[in-house]
């Protein structure tokens, strides 16, 4: 992937990102129910919407900078993939409608990208 287009998948996540931030602020339990997403105790709500918030700031910094961030774009990917992966289970065992682990897929596509990134820069690492 070129640099321009992993640049506008780094702008796109943290747009997805800051729409999952509006999502998870506790004042806006509709938008969970679109998905089924179960409410939380509004400290839980706001704690995952901030640090969802936070990351789509840091895809927003990753994506006008010139270094890989490596370590940053792990920790993305993983993160990513444990959301998409936690709906699947989810909704695997009944707790969670079909809606959540489709509305989580693209942060699975993302995580691929961000590891497969990480493994082109490997090289550049050492």
């Amino acid at each position: 992937m070129s640099n321009e287009n992993f640049r506008r998948a780094l702008l796109a996540t943290a747009v997805m990102n800051v729409v999952g931030f509006f999502a998870l602020m506790p004042p806006f339990p509709f938008l969970r129910q679109l998905v089924g997403v179960p409410e939380a105790p509004p400290f839980y709500g706001w704690l995952l919407a901030l640090w969802i918030l936070f990351f789509g700031l840091a895809y927003l910094r990753l994506a006008y900078v010139r270094t890989p961030e490596r370590l940053f774009l792990q920790i993305g990917a993983a993160g990513k993939a444990s959301f998409a992966l936690l709906l699947i289970v989810c909704w695997l065992a009944g707790d969670l409608p079909i809606l959540a682990p489709l509305a989580g897929s693209p942060d699975l596509g993302f995580a691929a990208l961000f590891a497969a990134r990480v493994y082109a820069t490997r090289d550049r690492a050492a």
